[in-house]
């Protein structure tokens, strides 16, 4: 070390370094030198206790010079070696320093009016390269530590510069100013448009955005890039938010106005059915006995139009009067509508129930016709066909289906016509006549198999006696009224000659 001596703080670090070396070499260790040869005595006395206590302490003598040594021989390492290991780190730092001036000239242009900062921060980089020089010629390693740290602190500082101030500057001076020009342009044009855009504060809020980014550009101009990237992204993320939130309140605009198209037509559409059936609902209550909670019901139907249409001029008015934006306007639109299909389904629902009472009718009294034509029917063909006798629980059927028809005429001419009654009235009278009809064509049909089947079995009669005879029961069984057994009878006589009178007969008969 002696050799390096070349500066006042350097002998003067070199007298500190030779003065503790003397302590250890004079003092210390000729302090355990006699510390040892007293261990030495106390062996020799086999004085053994005294032994253990001071081995210990010359172990701890021996272990503070020995930690006194090293780190005098560290501090004197660290200075040897300074040199080469000094010239290592600034070797790297100036290929690194090179390689962003290369960058950076290369693309000065994107760098603006922050160049100017940057060249000078390069020329202090520079000036801090010679002075590690010159502290290394005269051997001031205090010094060059310093100029080191600051020098790879500084070119870390610059590769962040180098890299990002371009984009910062990309984002200050273009994106974010075009971003509000456009939101202004824009914001503009919807105000003349009427929408109400008084919640977004545009343009208080473009007058901090841009104090904001003259702001980040001071920091930026000093080469201060702590969370400038951070901030200005924020911001462009804010001003990018606003664009979508004018987008939002032009697609709720035209949302609001199909809304309310579609709700006006509704709106009218229900109106006039309310007030058509308003005026005819005196006279469905004398033509049908309506139920007052159905009336109630188209009331309550009435006055909650009434609400609809009161809200709804509310809502037209604020829009006129620009109160509210569109975003808020068209969810009060799709509450009306929602409102209107709600009533809408209820107002159905009450004329589904009135409307059934005219269908109800109008299908009584068609069954009517039909149920007076299948009676009428039944007496001209029991009439037409001269039968020998017909048996008094036939005109009993008779008179019931006749009675129950009377009833249906009696219930479609009173008024007001009670539904519920004339649907049972019709259901009673339809079941009495069809089960008339279908005696009366049981009847006349076993009537006629049967006679036909005696006429048809006289040619048998003299070709054998057992057929005789069986015809004779079924002429008197028929002449008695009892057509069904009368034509078994004639048919399993003639059977006896002829075993397909059954088909033959049907056959005919059909």
């Amino acid at each position: 070390v002696e050799s390096m001596v070349k500066n006042d703080k350097m002998e003067e670090k070199y007298k500190n370094w030779q003065k503790r070396f003397d302590i250890i070499k004079e003092e210390k260790i000729n302090n355990i030198n006699d510390m040892i040869n007293e261990l030495d005595v106390a062996v020799n006395m086999k004085d053994y206790k005294e032994f253990d206590q001071k081995i210990a302490k010359v172990e701890m003598e021996v272990y503070k010079v020995r930690e006194n040594a090293n780190n005098l021989l560290n501090e004197i390492r660290e200075i040897t070696v300074s040199d080469e290991k000094y010239r290592g780190i600034v070797t790297k730092l100036k290929s690194k320093y090179r390689m962003l001036m290369k960058e950076f000239d290369s693309h000065k242009d994107e760098y603006e009016d922050i160049s100017d900062a940057i060249e000078l921060q390069f020329e202090t980089i520079e000036k801090r390269f010679a002075d590690f020089d010159k502290h290394m010629e005269n051997n001031e390693y205090d010094e060059v530590n310093h100029i080191v740290k600051a020098l790879d602190t500084m070119i870390d500082h610059m590769g962040v510069v180098v890299s990002e101030v371009p984009n910062l500057v990309l984002l200050s001076k273009k994106l974010i100013p075009k971003r509000v020009e456009e939101i202004l342009s824009r914001y503009n044009t919807m105000k003349e448009e009427k929408y109400n855009l008084d919640y977004i504060n545009i343009e208080f809020n473009m007058e901090e955005c841009n104090k904001n980014v003259s702001t980040i550009l001071d920091r930026i101009k000093v080469l201060n890039l702590d969370d400038c990237m951070f901030e200005l992204k924020t911001l462009l993320d804010y001003l990018d938010s606003i664009l979508d939130t004018l987008d939002k309140e032009k697609l709720a605009r035209d949302e609001y106005d199909n809304q309310l198209a579609t709700f006006t037509t509704k709106l009218k559409k229900n109106q006039k059915t309310v007030k058509d059936v308003f005026k005819q609902i005196e006279k469905l209550q004398d033509m049908y006995d309506v139920d007052e909670v159905e009336i109630k019901e188209l009331d309550n139907i009435k006055l909650h139009l009434e609400a609809i249409k009161k809200d709804y001029l509310a809502l037209v008015k604020d829009a006129d009067e620009m109160k509210d934006a569109y975003t808020i306007l068209v969810t009060r639109a799709e509450g009306l509508n929602n409102a209107i299909n709600e009533l809408e389904d209820h107002l159905n629902n009450s004329l589904t129930s009135i409307g059934s009472m005219q269908d109800d009718e109008a299908r009584a009294k068609e069954q009517f016709e039909e149920i007076t034509g299948l009676l009428k029917q039944c007496k001209f063909t029991i009439r037409s066909y001269k039968l020998p006798i017909i048996y008094s629980n036939y005109y009993v059927e008779l008179q019931e289906a006749s009675d129950a028809v009377m009833e249906v005429a009696k219930e479609l001419n009173r008024k007001p016509i009670v539904i519920d009654i004339l649907n049972t009235r019709v259901d009673n009278a339809r079941d009495l006549v069809l089960k008339l009809y279908n005696t009366t064509r049981d009847m006349v049909k076993t009537a006629e198999l049967a006679e036909m089947a005696i006429v048809y079995g006289n040619r048998y009669r003299v070709l054998r006696r057992d057929v005789d005879k069986g015809l004779e029961n079924a002429e008197m069984l028929f002449h008695k009224g009892n057509y069904k057994e009368a034509l078994e009878k004639s048919i399993s006589a003639i059977e006896l000659v002829d075993s397909d009178i059954r088909e033959k007969l049907l056959s005919v008969y059909e």
